[in-house]
């Protein structure tokens, strides 16, 4: 392995140890977080595997703080990046290791999405990745992955297609995304001379036993709800309000120059570029010519990237012609496609290679830090004490304020005796937010063993978690924002029957920058009336 592999790892590591512990825990990591302390065999809208790797920080220490529950995201995207560095080497060379690892280490969406942020991507890559390497490792044969030297290789199938099996299902353990993946290497092995063997082997069976006893948890968890995970992804997510939504051109064309901006315009367009170029010459190959053995295995490499990214890749570009498209929804196919990039680059002058990687990483790079400057110390807000020139985003219309500083609420709660004795007398916490449930939960659990559930038409695992029958009798904390409710009467009838009584406590102030930026509510609620009644299941 090239030391410089080493560097990139190292390097990128310890930039996104600074990142995760300055930026501050977004909407979905505060629900993710609550995965880790309500475990189950799955989840209302994902596998178990963010519940662990989301755990794994905060679990030995006891301490939750943003860098503590990104700590599984951080280590497993190092391991994810090693991975894809082996997967290119062993398909292409050295160099193209090397610039795959710098790729996918610049590009945004690949390094914060599966690399910082605490999220389902952070299993589902490294499973990904590794499931990819043994692939590569069992259809194209080393003597055959090095295209200048190519030498024919009777392909025997191996113990490998029974491993495969085992990390495939750990993908989906991950996310649903790993079903995709699945589908794309039996494509590949339909579509191969060699690798066709492999679908009539016996190991086959095995990999497909192996693969279904490591979905138990999902099954499992499905069986005993109505299968509701799977109804949620397959047709809840997709259901719009009764009118017909027709398909849009020009939103899917939209949703492809997202992407591309996400990866950023200097690897976003060459990634298309090469990977529409590696899809037409291996038509070509296949269609216009016989080939030899060795072409055969030149073709196989490429064709195994094509099947297990570009379906990811294309498919979700074109699904935001017909619905609005989460930027990690694509990710894990650009995060296998950098390979046909990396190996494209890889005749590319040293000094134009330079000039790409560095300028774009520098570019990059500042934009990061003046964002993390701002989420943190509010540099751009107006009015803020760390604003150089007065700022330019007024604070009330600036969107970043909404991601909570889950720290300073602590602080704010602790020091304030109202509310310590307001939460000792409490039998239970609710919010009215699924995501906001999570910020309480994580500003609160130092502070008291409280149970924090949500009261509203949007509950996701909640409606799961806890029978709302249980609160009946009891004493409750509402814990909600200000900004989520401007009317203040409107705020208490629309809980004002559940309870006895329901009186405002206390009011803290968040800031930003010596500004304002958010107002939390607290109200006890006592003496619980009649259940909330949940959507589903």
């Amino acid at each position: 392995m090239s030391p410089v592999v080493g560097w990139w790892l190292g390097g990128g590591l310890a930039f996104r140890i600074i990142v995760a512990g300055l930026l501050p825990i977004g909407f979905d990591e505060a629900y993710y977080y609550l995965y880790s302390r309500h475990l189950a065999w799955s989840y209302f809208d994902h596998p178990i595997m963010v519940a662990l790797t989301t755990g794994l920080g905060w679990w030995p220490t006891g301490i939750i703080t943003p860098l503590t529950i990104r700590l599984g995201a951080l280590g497993l995207h190092t391991l994810s990046l090693l991975l894809l560095y082996l997967v290119a080497r062993h398909l292409f060379n050295e160099k193209t290791g090397v610039l795959t690892i710098a790729i996918a280490s610049i590009a945004p969406i690949l390094w914060i999405a599966f690399g910082v942020l605490t999220s389902p991507d952070n299993g589902l890559i490294f499973f990904w990745t590794l499931t990819l390497l043994i692939a590569a490792w069992e259809f194209i044969p080393y003597q055959m992955s090095n295209s200048t030297a190519l030498r024919p290789s009777a392909y025997k199938p191996s113990y490998r297609i029974a491993l495969i099996g085992l990390t495939l299902g750990l993908t989906c353990l991950s996310k649903y995304h790993g079903f995709v993946l699945g589908a794309g290497l039996v494509g590949f092995c339909l579509a191969s001379d060699r690798a066709r063997k492999a679908l009539r082997s016996p190991w086959i069976a095995l990999s497909l036993l192996i693969f279904l006893l490591t979905l138990t948890p999902l099954w499992l968890w499905n069986s005993q709800n109505e299968w509701f995970s799977f109804r949620f992804h397959l047709f809840m997510r997709f259901e719009g309000d009764g009118d017909p939504n027709p398909y849009r051109v020009l939103d899917a064309f939209g949703t492809w120059l997202l992407g591309i901006l996400y990866l950023s315009p200097t690897i976003g367009f060459p990634l298309w570029w090469s990977t529409g170029r590696s899809l037409v010459q291996s038509l070509h190959d296949r269609f216009t010519h016989p080939l030899s053995e060795g072409e055969k295995a030149a073709r196989d490499r490429t064709a195994l990237i094509l099947w297990t990214s570009l379906p990811l890749a294309l498919g979700f570009t074109l699904l935001g012609g017909k619905q609005a498209i989460y930027p990690a929804w694509p990710a894990p196919g650009f995060w296998g496609l950098t390979l046909l990039l990396a190996h494209s680059a890889v005749n590319w002058r040293s000094r134009t290679l330079r000039r790409w990687l560095g300028g774009t990483a520098a570019f990059l790079g500042t934009l990061v830090l003046i964002a993390l400057l701002h989420l943190s110390l509010g540099v751009l807000q107006k009015p803020g004490h760390f604003s150089p020139l007065g700022g330019l985003v007024p604070v009330e219309q600036d969107g970043s304020t909404t991601l909570l500083d889950v720290l300073q609420m602590r602080s704010r709660f602790s020091q304030t005796p109202k509310l310590t004795q307001a939460l000792e007398n409490a039998d239970f916490v609710f919010t009215d937010e699924f995501y906001l449930s999570g910020y309480v939960d994580m500003a609160l659990y130092p502070l008291a063993s409280k149970s924090i559930t949500c009261f509203s038409q949007d509950p996701r695992g909640f409606a799961f978690w806890h029978d709302p029958q249980r609160w009946l009798g009891q004493d409750a904390l509402y814990i909600t924002l200000d900004s989520l409710h401007r009317d203040r009467n409107a705020l208490t009838a629309e809980f004002q029957p559940y309870f006895q009584t329901l009186e405002l406590v206390e009011e803290l102030q968040l800031t930003r920058g010596g500004a304002i930026t958010e107002t939390v509510l607290i109200y006890r609620a006592l003496n619980m009336q009649q259940a909330y009644s949940y959507p589903y299941p």
